[in-house]
């Protein structure tokens, strides 16, 4: 695959970067092994041999956006059920859809199918997965996802503990042993492929404290180091949660995650809205990543996460929607709504509504639509260790990306909800056109996505 035109990427937080007129080959398996300005002696040189896509004027190629949060099973109920707080909602919702979906294999097939196919209509290459307790509900799920193209961390659920009785885990034994044979035979789907063609690999997947016993969150910590799996769960989400396990426990969630080895780099805790700056900072030395999801913190968290000060920190950041908690499979609702709410904790600050931890009364809290670009693509393949350069242009790193159209090359029209009042086209692509989609652009800007290198769903070029 040979194209030619306008490149946009993030190579570092708060940093967007305009490629023009780039020439970018994409090798058999998927990878960039050239990318360079058409007019480079390189880029002349193949130009010669090959004929290139051209990527017209007023249309450009991004990164894929990750989704670090995202509850499969519950995306049968998206948009439904928000009125409760978080321990009702699980029990009246939740724990109801993901039992019917274990016990209806068709009907589990048929969620995950077109949850693929929304994934991809709104541009997402890679995205981290609760799934279900039962095994092969899981695995439908994991078959769907590789076979749709989609980059996928597909996570069993681990559960002894449940005020359902007809959804849990008989024993931390019995959880264990179904988490690793999971494990086994999710990493079978994709393993007759080629290395660059498996897409999808499991995680250890503890719900959250509440549900799970001490003695399965160590065996489950023993598990992912033995077999170098990746972790996720939640972490300070709510009031209500936070409250239970101090009772039932005695320390903190982040206490019991560290004392059962489950905070590490190969870690992603969902939420984290009441850590403190100190349990950040402790966050960070343990390379654990935070999938922030600001739409669903609205309605289950009563509190925002400190999101300016992870950063600050170095604690690896990326978006998560949070199906169903969050009502939009969209990164780029996610997005905005990162932005929203910093600005409102830094309107906050500014007037003196906002009581600031101590020593961090001066500190910014806001980010910007550049910031939560970054999120969304190179700081969420970071925080879910995708390969080197991911999440940008590079050579080397996959070809995931995906093509939008801002304006018609040949009418200057906006295209999709992006009006322009005089002709775009004189100044080509800018920051300020870029930042107009990044407001108002929805999928009737999405023209083409690519994973690995291949397309998925429908594509303006191949």
């Amino acid at each position: 695959m040979l194209v030619k035109g306008d490149l946009v990427h993030c190579p570092k937080l708060g940093e967007v970067v305009v490629l023009r007129n780039h020439l970018l080959r994409v090798d058999s398996r998927g990878y960039i092994d050239h990318l360079a300005h058409a007019a480079h002696p390189e880029s002349l040189s193949i130009l010669m041999h090959e004929d290139p896509t051209i990527i017209p004027l007023g249309s450009f190629l991004m990164p894929t956006f990750c989704d670090l949060h995202l509850h499969a099973p519950q995306f049968m109920y998206q948009g439904t059920g928000l009125h409760l707080p978080l321990m009702e909602w699980l029990n009246e919702y939740a724990f109801k859809a993901e039992e019917s979906l274990d016990a209806d294999p068709q009907l589990a097939e048929s969620v995950y199918k077109r949850l693929a196919a929304r994934l991809i209509e709104h541009g997402t290459g890679a995205v981290l997965l609760f799934g279900t307790i039962k095994t092969e509900t899981n695995l439908i799920l994991a078959r769907v996802m590789q076979q749709a193209g989609i980059r996928a961390f597909v996570g069993k659920l681990s559960t002894d503990i449940s005020s359902r009785p007809t959804y849990v885990e008989s024993s931390a034994d019995a959880s264990l042993e179904a988490a690793r044979l999971f494990c086994d035979r999710c990493i079978d789907v994709s393993s007759s492929l080629s290395t660059h063609e498996r897409l999808v690999e499991p995680v250890i997947t503890p719900r959250f404290v509440p549900t799970c016993s001490n003695e399965l969150l160590a065996g489950l910590g023993t598990l992912s180091a033995e077999k170098n799996i990746r972790i996720q769960s939640h972490m300070a989400e709510s009031h209500d949660q936070v409250h239970h396990v101090l009772s039932e426990r005695g320390s903190d969630d982040m206490d019991v995650f560290a004392q059962c080895n489950l905070l590490t780099s190969r870690t992603v805790q969902a939420h984290c809205t009441f850590l403190t700056p100190p349990s950040l900072m402790r966050l960070a030395k343990t390379g654990t990543a935070v999938a922030h999801c600001p739409l669903s913190n609205a309605y289950f968290s009563a509190e925002p996460f400190r999101l300016r000060e992870a950063i600050d920190t170095g604690v690896r950041v990326g978006l998560g929607t949070d199906i169903a908690g969050g009502y939009s499979v969209d990164i780029m609702n996610a997005m905005r709504q990162a932005v929203a709410v910093s600005r409102m904790r830094e309107g906050a600050r500014i007037s003196g509504h906002y009581r600031a931890d101590s020593g961090q009364e001066n500190r910014v809290l806001s980010v910007d639509w550049k910031e939560a670009f970054y999120l969304a693509t190179k700081g969420g393949a970071e925080a879910l260790n995708l390969a080197k350069g991911s999440g940008s242009f590079v050579v080397g790193a996959p070809f995931d990306a995906q093509h939008i159209q801002v304006f018609d090359a040949a009418s200057g029209e906006g295209t999709g909800g992006i009006d322009f009042f005089r002709d775009p086209r004189p100044g080509g692509l800018t920051l300020e056109i870029l930042e107009k989609w990044w407001c108002v652009g929805d999928l009737r800007n999405r023209k083409g996505t690519w994973v690995q290198g291949k397309s998925v769903g429908s594509s303006s070029f191949h």
